[in-house]
């Protein structure tokens, strides 16, 4: 099973974006990393020319699960300029040349964490997300839930997990942070992945 966090805030669009002056960053999911880099190791950001699609919310069931090596990620600040930073959007992108499922939810390890951000459950979708090349996955991640034990994240990371239970889960990789550093504690949530940014990021911004 894995692990890592859409009501709309202030400034949002009807369909759950964010303004334009969000920061993001990419990362090719083909880095390896350990689970705990260093927060200065910079990392090769992947870019593409082609716009991305929705994804496919559902599968006939014949599709493979997607591997790291056919994903890249970003993570954008999903808080207006000035706040601090509770909410981040995570957005995995299919830039293979097939089509492939991501299932669950991802395992996202903000900074020293011991272990991956709990999941929502409320979140819950045991269907897959098909993704078609160019397509994206969203997922929600609560920094700060208002619980104990905050401290400061400089570095994160992301990986699968092992969606199906029969392999060994691969190595998460590093992912660039969309700001210099937050704080997070032990309210930290991340939510399964979504089709769209809107039901990825209202359970986590209505927190």
């Amino acid at each position: 099973m894995l692990l890592t966090t859409a009501a709309c805030g202030s400034g949002n669009t009807a369909d759950g974006s964010k303004p334009s002056d969000q920061q993001s960053a990419t990362t090719s999911a083909s880095a390896t990393t350990s689970t705990t880099p260093p927060a200065s190791t910079t990392e090769p950001v992947s870019s593409s020319s082609a716009k991305p699609t929705k994804a496919t919310p559902r599968d006939d069931g014949s599709v493979e699960l997607c591997t790291m090596a056919d994903l890249s990620f970003t993570v954008t600040n999903y808080d207006a300029a000035g706040e601090d930073v509770r909410h981040l959007m995570l957005v995995a992108t299919n830039s293979s040349a097939k089509k492939c499922d991501v299932a669950n939810y991802p395992e996202v390890t903000l900074g020293a964490a011991k272990r991956p951000a709990a999941v929502k459950e409320s979140t819950r979708d045991d269907e897959a997300v098909t993704l078609a090349p160019g397509e994206q996955a969203y997922a929600g991640v609560l920094a700060t839930g208002g619980h104990l034990d905050t401290y400061s994240v400089k570095s994160m990371t992301v990986g699968l997990g092992s969606p199906g239970g029969e392999s060994e889960p691969e190595a998460p990789v590093k992912v660039k942070m969309p700001v210099a550093s937050f704080e997070a504690d032990d309210g930290q949530r991340v939510t399964y992945w979504a089709g769209t940014e809107g039901l990825a990021m209202r359970p986590v911004t209505q927190s």
